[in-house]
């Protein structure tokens, strides 16, 4: 198979963008993830550019051992010396060097005759040789660049020992047709293309970064410039995750082309960038958004859950989802909501029933966004069975405090029967969880907690939920007060008694043959 090489320039080009700043301990922490993804190149940054940069690509370059490590240097000897000795350690190490090439970036940045923009050019990876033999150069603004004087450029880098030459579509200008044929007219017309990789490095002005790198692709570029969710200068570069996907799905349109990519790692990948810059992607983003492998309208949820590749063209664990998910809400159909009922363990329901549910669901579900499985277990809880609660709280103590070991105890009443327990803990929520647990003779797995204030002001009410497992059935429950332990102590009974009422509840119509 032909394989496609993908240098991922998130630690540069999307480091650049506003907000997206790292620090020389997040870069090494993200480049070993992108080392775990399967990235051939990771352009760790612009040497050249600060000592934070400096000790960035350097300290990477000591980190990372299977992918190449690559830093951007301009066509200035000082730049490449920078990164030349940034690169020391690696043991796979790439310069990259670029000069722009375009009449407006020559007469207005660089001030600079084409003449002197192609000396400077061989120049500068003549010298980047004296630092390693995998040197790569860009025509800044290739796109915009006059195609006779671009093509004269690539002819005299190759001949000076670039081993790939980069065609970006600087400012995002190109369309799809003709950016493919740029690349096609680069292997027409250049004599010793054969002795490089063409590499294509598309921003996302127009929306069109994914697309114009696949349209190169298709015309025999064998490098793409990416990054984790698209991040980069103005509106981001072309998105590792889409570029890789495209290939993996259309292996019919791409004709058996490859990456070393390893897929179920993008999903960790593209979390672990948001967790370190703060940011967020945008629910309805492909392959990464939490809505990309998720589906609410009615028509969309019973294809999919009769046969999944209706609505769906890729599998959510492929990019390492767990599962794609059922959304419910306002435009979610019966057929969705028995399916949730049913893998929420309620098998056993009659029709009526379920249609008496879902009707409730409806009445919910143009009030919410979205209706959540604990939503769904109340309206259950209190539309079949709210008179199975077995256990009541009576009253509970807590001894805490930074000098002694928290201890609580607690008094329930379990179907007119008194008891008493006490248990320390880890702190007083823990020893009060445990306490109710010795009460109850139950062991149960706190598998979620979470606390949130239903109101402002210091006296505010606060909302506890849990999701404890029981004997394998997994349930939530939620509690509510002005102290934080007794809110945490209903959720758990709560939560208990839920899953009492659903076993009491199952079993029972079990017996009666329904």
């Amino acid at each position: 198979m032909d394989r496609l090489i993908i240098f991922d320039t998130t630690l540069r080009d999307g480091e650049q963008a506003p907000g997206f700043s790292m620090t020389v301990e997040e870069k090494v922490t993200l480049s070993k993830q992108l080392e775990k993804l399967g990235v051939d190149v990771i352009e760790a940054g612009f040497a050249a550019a600060s000592e934070g940069d400096f000790q960035a690509v350097y300290a990477v370059s000591e980190a990372v051992k299977d992918s190449t490590i690559c830093s951007l240097a301009r066509s200035l000897n000082s730049d490449i010396e920078k990164a030349g000795e940034a690169l020391a350690p690696a043991e796979r190490k790439r310069i990259h060097t670029f000069i722009a090439t375009s009449p407006i970036h020559m007469k207005y940045k660089l001030k600079m005759t084409p003449d002197q923009v192609l000396e400077r050019a061989v120049e500068s990876v003549k010298f980047a040789r004296n630092f390693t033999d995998d040197v790569e150069f860009s025509a800044e603004d290739a796109f915009r660049s006059e195609r006779e004087f671009l093509f004269k450029v690539f002819e005299a880098v190759i001949k000076a020992g670039a081993k790939t030459i980069n065609v970006p579509d600087t400012v995002g200008y190109a369309m799809p047709d003709e950016f493919g044929k740029l690349i096609k007219d680069i292997l027409d017309n250049v004599p010793n293309i054969d002795k490089a990789v063409i590499s294509v490095h598309c921003h996302n002005d127009l929306g069109l970064a994914v697309a114009n790198s696949l349209s190169a692709i298709k015309n025999g570029a064998r490098q793409a410039h990416v990054t984790i969710n698209g991040i980069g200068e103005r509106a981001g570069n072309a998105a590792l995750e889409e570029v890789v996907m495209s290939i993996k799905v259309r292996q019919d349109y791409f004709k058996n082309l490859k990456s070393n990519i390893n897929t179920k790692e993008i999903y960790k990948t593209s979390r672990l960038l948001c967790r370190i810059t703060g940011s967020f992607v945008q629910p309805n983003k492909a392959i990464v958004g939490d809505n990309a492998f998720a589906h609410e309208a009615g028509i969309h949820q019973h294809g999919v859950l009769a046969h999944r590749e209706t609505y769906e063209i890729m599998r959510a664990e492929d990019v390492g989802v767990p599962a794609s998910k059922i959304v419910l809400g306002k435009h979610s159909g019966r057929h969705a909501f028995k399916t949730r009922l049913e893998e929420l363990g309620y098998k056993n329901l009659s029709e009526s029933e379920i249609d008496k549910l879902f009707r409730q669901f409806k009445s919910l579900a143009d009030k919410k966004k979205e209706v959540f499985d604990e939503d769904i277990e109340a309206l259950i809880f209190d539309e079949l069975f709210k008179s199975y609660e077995d256990v009541k709280l009576i009253y509970f103590h807590v001894l805490s405090g930074n000098s002694v070991i928290p201890t609580s105890t607690v008094k329930i009443n379990r179907s007119g029967e008194e008891t008493v327990a006490t248990a320390s803990g880890d702190g007083p929520i823990d020893s009060a969880l445990k306490a109710i647990e010795k009460a109850l003779g139950v062991t149960g797995r706190l598998k979620d907690y979470s606390i949130r204030s239903l109101s402002a002001g210091k006296d505010a009410m606060g909302e506890v939920r849990t999701v404890v497992e029981f004997d394998g059935t997994t349930v939530s429950g939620k509690g509510t007060s002005t102290d934080i332990i007794e809110a945490s102590v209903k959720a758990y009974l709560d939560a208990y008694n839920r899953y009492v009422a659903r076993k009491t509840f199952i079993e029972k119509r079990i017996s009666e043959g329904v």
